[in-house]
């Protein structure tokens, strides 16, 4: 082979090498990039945001109303909406990086703090102690707080009606242990209430309105001075930092709400469908809260912090959390 052959060989192959690093090189870069974009503190990089709902939730209604994909549309960003059955999965979720944006009530994040999962609070829900409470039977012999002594009592585990139960017995005086706990999600606890393997059912509307209406239900107590069972709105800790996209959809979040407040025959059509609840019975629940959107105050980290303490004073959860670790 003449020399001449030979460097024009070696020239190709010199070429090839220096491609290959360029192409190496933009990727690499490229992906760099890219990751930046996802985690910018609120610039357009995201395509998709992640939202956990439960039909019973406010969230539901923006859903049903499209607002917020409006909004997000305009800025390359779509909504996908998955729905929960309760809030300890919803919050398990977020956990595992499954959505970005979630609601549920007030006991599931502190389980979830518990278990050392990375979330964080980005705003509360009005109190809604009107529709939680204690139900009895209509004939039942159990009259005061001071009865349920003995008794087999329905609630969830870990939910805001077992917070509620925890502070009416406490209010009668009543040892937690004095009472038989049977663990039921909502509607397992509405066929043992009928069906009287049951004393007492602790729940939320519109589980309450409608087992008011529609199974012989007496409301024992509600909320009122025991606890405000707030709704509670949740992200990811890595989520949190697109702070533009989380100021949007609290924003229609806001609006919503503001919306279902001046419009209770439209929401109740609108929710009757969705939850297979009867419309008689939805009037009372959403005429006895109001639905809104309030900043992680101070009294309100106070009142999260008392459920953690309490459910650390009686083992339900492993270990004494702070709550102010978890805000956004």
């Amino acid at each position: 082979m003449n020399l001449c052959r030979v460097k024009s060989i070696m020239l190709w192959i010199v070429a090839l090498l220096l491609m290959g690093s360029l192409i190496s090189g933009c990727t690499v870069g490229g992906s760099k990039e890219q990751e930046k974009a996802r985690t910018a503190d609120g610039k357009a990089g995201i395509k998709t945001v992640r939202i956990g709902y439960q039909k019973n939730g406010p969230l539901v209604i923006l859903k049903s109303l499209g607002t917020l994909e409006k909004r997000l549309e305009k800025k390359g960003i779509t909504v996908e909406w998955r729905e929960f059955q309760a809030g300890p999965a919803l919050v398990e979720a977020l956990n595992a990086g499954s959505i970005d944006f979630g609601r549920t009530g007030d006991s599931p994040p502190i389980f979830a703090q518990a278990a050392d999962a990375p979330f964080v609070y980005i705003a509360a829900g009005k109190p809604k102690f009107n529709g939680s409470a204690i139900l009895v039977p209509k004939d039942s012999p159990i009259k005061s707080l001071g009865d349920l002594k003995g008794k087999t009592i329905g609630f969830a585990k870990g939910s805001s009606s077992h917070y509620l139960l925890i502070k009416a017995l406490e209010k009668a005086g009543i040892q937690y242990t004095d009472i038989k706990p049977a663990y039921l999600a909502p509607g397992d606890g509405r066929v043992a209430f009928e069906k009287g393997n049951i004393d007492a059912w602790v729940v939320w509307d519109p589980f309450t309105s409608s087992a008011e209406v529609n199974a012989g239900a007496r409301m024992l107590v509600n909320g009122e001075g025991l606890t405000t069972d707030r709704d509670f709105f949740l992200a990811s800790r890595d989520f949190a930092t697109q702070k533009e996209v989380i100021a949007d959809i609290i924003a229609e979040v806001k609006k919503s709400l503001e919306w279902a407040n001046a419009h209770h025959k439209e929401l109740v059509e609108l929710l009757s469908p969705i939850l297979k609840v009867d419309e008689e019975s939805l009037e009372i629940a959403v005429k006895r809260r109001i639905y809104g959107v309030d900043e992680m105050s101070p009294q309100i980290v106070k009142e999260q912090q008392e459920i953690a303490d309490t459910f650390y004073k009686l083992k339900i959860i492993p270990k004494k959390i702070d709550i102010e670790d978890v805000l956004k």
